[in-house]
């Protein structure tokens, strides 16, 4: 949940390119990021793995109007509608991107390739047939909304009960890196997209912050198995919330055009 799924850059930043309100050359560059190169396998039409800019424009001429975002977890395939290689592609990746007005989905396989030390990431995104239905489980931004205020209480009240509340250097270190960040003006979501969507995304990551560095620090002060049981019985649904969330806020740009139509 701390770092920006790829799935969510992909169709951020491929909604805006669709809509033309970005350039192919400024969405490619924002939706590769820090990585070495993305190319995409498998689209109709196309031999082999082409480069991302040109894999967009395939889509829009195969009739892709929007993309959507799925980030299933084991028991909860939170925006997937199948069919079942599909989803377990996006099951093993935890993230998927499906096409709207095309029965086509992208999973991401994520490759380290060069010597040591000068190592750079570079990411193939699988085109694969997707069946065209409501997505699992995703939420209206609202219900969203809601959900992680409500969550969110619910989680602190019992963590900090618990004496479990992320504390310490290292939480400390990378809540800073987090405000850092933000403070940078970076964009969350691409031109387009409505800001409550932007509002929701950033509470759904910055308790998904929170929620990774306490599970990455220990019990806390959970010293028994029925504390540690309640910690992460508070953290798993709120996890959980946050996903939704952030699926919610990734589709809100196709969901908020479907609408207006």
């Amino acid at each position: 949940m701390l770092s920006e799924p790829r799935s969510g850059r992909l169709a951020s930043w491929g909604n805006a390119l669709l809509a033309g309100l970005v350039s192919p050359d400024d969405a490619v560059l924002a939706i590769v990021g820090e990585d070495a190169v993305h190319r995409v396998e498998g689209l109709p039409r196309e031999s082999g793995p082409v480069g991302l800019t040109l894999g967009l424009g395939r889509l829009r001429a195969l009739g892709v109007t929007g993309l959507r975002v799925a980030l299933p977890a084991p028991g909860h395939p939170l925006g997937l509608s199948g069919p079942p290689e599909f989803n377990k592609r996006a099951l093993e990746a935890e993230e998927a991107v499906v096409c709207h007005g095309g029965a086509l989905g992208l999973v991401p396989e994520v490759s380290t390739v060069g010597p040591e030390g000068d190592e750079h990431v570079e990411v193939v995104w699988h085109c694969l047939e997707v069946r065209e239905a409501p997505p699992a489980d995703v939420p209206s931004l609202g219900e969203a909304e809601r959900e992680l205020a409500e969550a969110l209480r619910e989680a602190t009240a019992v963590l900090s009960r618990l004496d479990v509340a992320a504390s310490g250097p290292v939480a400390e270190a990378a809540i800073d890196a987090y405000r850092a960040r933000a403070e940078q003006g970076r964009e969350v979501l691409a031109p387009g997209y409505p800001p409550r969507a932007v509002r929701v995304l950033e509470l759904a990551q910055r308790i998904g912050l929170l929620i990774s560095v306490a599970f990455e620090n220990g019990h806390g002060g959970a010293v028994s198995a029925s504390e540690m049981a309640s910690r992460t019985a508070a953290l798993r649904p709120v996890e959980r919330t946050a996903r939704r969330a952030q699926v919610a806020a990734y589709n809100a740009f196709v969901e908020e055009r479907e609408r207006g139509r």
